[in-house]
């Protein structure tokens, strides 16, 4: 790699820091799609997982104290128990047709709600709903790194302030992602090489996910859940792109 390609990868990880530390997720949105001009998918993927749990954990004490344990334990039973499910699916399922489903979905879904006047405080099922949302966002995360969609849209329908819905977003995603880090692990899929990458891109990280947690913390919850909104729209965007355009 050439300096033009490390400095690449670290506005990369500047990037997706920033993200994670705002919304507490979204790294791959926006790192993943700098960091593939500059490196294979072998190496982007892993390097998304690791760079993601860094930045999660490293905004974790900041919110701590405002995470809600009792709303956020369903959602993740459901996810661990969904991502195997997703990881066997993998070879069933059809990408074309899963991109065009969830993109869609992701597009228009977040755009009903930033236009809904009225607020939306959904009580229906329960615990036992958020299980099966978690459930789903599992298989999404096993099958395609999607964990965050859906427990997002329903924390959002239920109507949760700023800092429960935040609290449900990072600790999901956190444990859903240091789970398929670790399969990959132990699968021999991450190579010697990313460690490399990681050291380089951790500074970025790090920033970014300071920055972002900065801007968070003064953030009002309709300034948060437009930012929330807009980049489910921008990741069912990226997933339709990818969905349709000529290969």
């Amino acid at each position: 790699m050439n300096p033009a390609s490390y400095a690449i990868l670290f506005f990369g990880a500047l990037a997706g820091g920033f993200v994670s530390g705002l919304a507490g997720f979204g790294t791959a949105l926006m790192a993943l799609g700098i960091w593939l001009y500059v490196l294979p998918p072998t190496l982007a993927v892993p390097l998304v997982l690791i760079c993601s749990v860094i930045a999660q954990v490293s905004t974790l004490p900041s919110i701590w104290k405002t995470i809600d344990f009792r709303l956020i334990w369903p959602f993740i039973i459901g996810g661990l128990a969904g991502v195997p499910i997703g990881i066997m699916l993998i070879a069933h399922a059809d990408p074309i047709v899963f991109k065009r489903t969830i993109g869609v979905f992701l597009v228009v879904f977040p755009i009903v709600l930033y236009f809904q006047k009225a607020p939306m405080a959904i009580r229906f099922g329960g615990k036992w709903a958020d299980t099966a949302i978690g459930f789903a966002g599992g298989i999404l995360g096993g099958l395609a790194g999607l964990s965050g969609p859906l427990p997002i849209l329903w924390a959002s329908l239920r109507g949760w302030g700023k800092a429960q819905r935040r609290g449900v977003f990072q600790t999901f995603n956190f444990t859903i992602l240091a789970v398929a880090l670790c399969v990959q692990v132990a699968s021999g899929l991450v190579r010697a090489e990313i460690v490399w990458l990681v050291l380089c891109a951790f500074p970025g990280t790090l920033l970014g996910a300071w920055l972002g947690a900065r801007v968070y913390h003064a953030m009002s919850d309709r300034n948060f859940s437009d930012i929330v909104l807009g980049l489910l729209v921008l990741s069912g965007l990226g997933l339709l792109w990818s969905g349709f355009a000529p290969r």
